[in-house]
């Protein structure tokens, strides 16, 4: 499928993967894919990042190549190793065959263990293979969790979307992958990393578009629930906790609560399902009971301002 011609297109096509992004992103997107520039998407954990790779790709068509990270994550994880076993058996095979020993013949055997096929593909050689549907989409999730001394090893990939690999040469790829990056910025990456892409904040959204979230990503929620599901969070995004519920857990929130039948907040509702949306026993705490009551008597107010408006 042919790239987007225009940011409203690749709006488009967005939608059409049942992602709702506002203007600056689809543009941040838009000049990767025409650019051909790796994608560096910073944010809150849950604001939907690893979600644009993975729409990228359903809706382009193309293969998703995903590397998770992590720490302690090194090349044989993330790049390639060689097939040991299968380059002893090889080794084997040439002294039982009685080969001639001598230079030339080490040299073969050299030669035919280090190519290709005793090689082992991890997901940053596989993204460079051509592909007939295109250049697959390459997410390197998540990079802040992996050691800062894997960075360095991204920057040639980043820069000229090749692998060197010293038994073999260099590997180039004929059609560059679309690399998206994501970081939640529990610590910060060199600013190596970051030159060589398109930088874009995602950043928790406004209630006008989280609502409209909810009505593509939870269409079953009623939506008199949908206004006070966003009102809510928005409201608890306010208020200092460890870790304010992000857009999937508004999802999550909305999805459990349907399955319940709920068709209005309260605080029974609330105090019952606060895990749903919140992940840490602190902030539940902090939220359950009067606090919970207190949020959903304002929200309803507020609505009921707007709506009379």
């Amino acid at each position: 499928m042919t790239l987007p011609a225009t940011v409203d297109e690749t709006a488009s096509r967005l939608s059409e993967g049942d992602y709702v992004a506002d203007r600056s992103l689809a543009t941040a997107v838009f000049l990767t894919l025409r650019m051909r520039r790796p994608l560096f998407l910073e944010g809150e954990a849950g604001v939907g990042k690893t979600e644009v790779a993975r729409v990228l790709a359903r809706v382009l068509g193309r293969r998703l190549v995903r590397l998770q990270c992590y720490e302690g994550l090194d090349v044989a994880s993330a790049v390639y190793e060689w097939n040991y076993p299968r380059q002893m058996i090889r080794i084997r095979l040439a002294e039982l065959g009685g080969e001639d020993r001598g230079a030339s013949s080490v040299e073969s055997v050299e030669e035919d263990i280090f190519s290709r096929r005793f090689l082992i593909e991890r997901p940053l050689l596989d993204a460079l293979n051509p592909d007939p549907a295109g250049a697959p989409v390459l997410l390197i999730d998540e990079l802040d969790r992996a050691d800062e001394p894997f960075e360095a090893y991204l920057l040639e990939l980043l820069a000229d979307f090749q692998i060197t690999i010293p038994e073999l040469g260099t590997i180039a790829a004929n059609e560059p992958p679309i690399v998206v990056i994501t970081s939640n910025r529990t610590r910060e990456i060199h600013d190596a990393i970051k030159r060589r892409c398109y930088y874009h904040w995602v950043d928790y959204p406004d209630a006008a578009r989280e609502l409209e979230i909810l009505r593509v990503r939870a269409p079953g929620t009623p939506e008199a629930l949908s206004r006070e599901v966003v009102a809510f969070v928005q409201s608890l995004r306010g208020i200092d906790l460890f870790k304010v519920p992000g857009v999937a857990e508004t999802i999550d929130w909305a999805q459990a609560l349907t399955q319940l039948d709920v068709l209005a907040l309260s605080p029974d509702v609330v105090n019952d399902t606060l895990g749903s949306l919140l992940k840490y026993q602190d902030d539940i705490a902090r939220i359950r009971g009067s606090e919970a009551a207190n949020v959903i008597e304002q929200i309803k107010r507020e609505l009921r301002v707007a709506g009379a408006a």
